[in-house]
């Protein structure tokens, strides 16, 4: 199973350049089997421009994650605090190898009647096979986060420790 997510297109530059390792949400995907996630860089680009793993999902006050993750935010403090304004629970999605697309994917050319993910949605395991070749893949590593606060949890394919 992989999954689109949306991001808007100022974040996505921040992903790619590496100075945003992680991605925020107010929910996560409930599903355990996530292989890869596709971003959908939203308008005015309107295109899938590339796929990274998963290495590990936090869980936590919108403060603790904030704590964490401050350095690899790629978002500015007052725009994260806002974004989370009235939640309890924040999640930061931590990237790890990504893929990206030197030519982008117009998903309108490869999904019938396509709708842009409002946040993400799942989408099959063959999702893009054979959409593009190697030739078009630039694979980028991430580093790792050793860092632990009390507190934070691990969700999904990850170990909680609360």
């Amino acid at each position: 199973m992989n999954v689109l997510l949306s991001v808007k297109p100022k974040y996505t530059k921040e992903i790619l350049a590496g100075r945003k390792k992680y991605e925020f949400r107010k929910s996560v995907f409930k599903k355990q089997n996530i292989e890869k996630v596709y971003i959908y860089s939203s308008s005015p680009v309107s295109k899938i421009v590339a796929a990274f793993e998963i290495e590990q999902i936090l869980k936590g006050s919108p403060e603790k994650i904030w704590k964490l993750c401050h350095k690899y935010a790629g978002i500015s403090k007052n725009d994260f605090f806002s974004y989370f304004k009235n939640s309890d629970v924040a999640y930061a999605i931590e990237i790890g190898n990504i893929d990206s697309f030197s030519n982008p994917i117009d998903p309108g050319h490869i999904i019938e009647d396509f709708k842009p993910p409002q946040s993400f949605y799942y989408v099959p395991l063959s999702f893009l096979l054979n959409q593009w070749d190697d030739q078009y893949v630039q694979t980028q590593k991430c580093t790792h986060l050793n860092e632990h606060i009390s507190g934070i949890s691990l969700v999904n394919n990850c170990r909680f420790e609360d």
